[in-house]
């Protein structure tokens, strides 16, 4: 069975893209164990703390290589890549061992896709990410899965996923399970 590690995008207890990566937790039920990563502890990026390597960085890097996959769950702030998540990319994708510039890092060869619910802004985003998690060694799979918040989830709290993102994250699951 697979290891596929989730990242979510949003900090925020309750997210609606924490609540999309739940639905697709439940796709790959039986077929996958899933884990999701808590990065909230990882510092803006500063080659001045690189070493020695702090805890959280650590960890983070230890759960990455014990992935057989990544599904990225990333909100769209500002038509961009979240801070949060371009931040964790630029440690995780720093060489493990440093003397080696371009040795290889946590995410070296590591198979990827990303979903995303938002207002708007997917495509800008989703090129932003089809440029960054090639550069960073990553392999990515799959046809990305953008969709927007269904309008009573601004007042409930809760996302309503479409018939058709719901299509969208199966088809995702089924990459990363044959990847």
């Amino acid at each position: 069975m697979k290891n596929i590690l989730f990242i979510v995008g949003s900090l925020r207890e309750g997210s609606f893209n924490h609540q999309m990566a739940k639905q697709a937790e439940s796709i790959l039920e039986g077929q996958a164990t899933v884990s999701y990563l808590n990065y909230k502890e990882i510092p803006l990026m500063n080659q001045d703390l690189e070493t020695p390597v702090l805890p959280a960085v650590q960890a983070a890097r230890d759960a990455i290589m014990a992935a057989d996959a990544i599904w990225i769950f990333s909100p769209v702030y500002n038509f961009a890549i979240p801070g949060t998540v371009k931040n964790l990319i630029d440690w995780l994708s720093r060489a493990l061992d440093l003397s080696e510039t371009r040795g290889p890092s946590a995410l070296q060869d590591k198979i990827v896709t990303v979903s995303s619910v938002a207002s708007a802004g997917h495509e800008p985003m989703f090129a932003s990410y089809h440029a960054l998690l090639p550069f960073v060694r990553m392999q990515v799979v799959g046809e990305f899965t953008g969709t927007t918040v269904n309008p009573e989830a601004w007042g409930t709290g809760q996302l309503v996923l479409s018939e058709e993102a719901i299509a969208g994250l199966q088809a995702q699951a089924q990459a990363l399970l044959e990847a």
